[in-house]
């Protein structure tokens, strides 16, 4: 059965720094793409960001590039997004997804697709204050 479960969510003022983390198990991941989407309320959930396990091949949305990272660490099936520079509209429940392997590359509208991953974890909230 597979899990993904995130942490890390908080409040913070605008200009701060958060990173969540999304801790995997239940199967490999090694051919997956892991992705972190975002959804504030009333609006749809956005693609913010997806790593390829094999490679760790990055892709990001427009809106956070330059700003948020996201990285992997084998050892602990832990997938991170490093947020920096936040920002008010960065308020959202963020989710950690994964998809079903074997994971293209990365980029194009793929994985940017909320319907691409098979797996989500429960959300944590982020809040950016003024």
């Amino acid at each position: 059965q597979v899990q993904l479960v995130e942490s890390g969510g908080g409040l913070v003022p605008a200009g701060g720094s958060l990173r969540l983390s999304c801790a995997a198990s239940g199967r490999t991941f090694s051919n997956s793409a892991m992705a972190w989407f975002r959804q504030a309320p009333g609006k749809e959930r956005e693609f913010v960001a997806a790593i390829r396990w094999s490679d760790s091949s990055t892709y990001y949305a427009d809106s956070v590039k330059g700003r948020f990272t996201i990285s992997r660490d084998n050892a602990k099936n832990t997938v991170y997004l490093q947020m920096n520079s936040l920002k008010r509209e960065d308020t959202a429940v963020y989710y950690c997804a994964a998809d079903r392997p074997p994971s293209p590359l990365l980029g194009g509208s793929y994985h940017r697709a909320a319907g691409t991953y098979d797996y989500w974890g429960q959300g944590t909230q982020v809040t950016v204050s003024s």
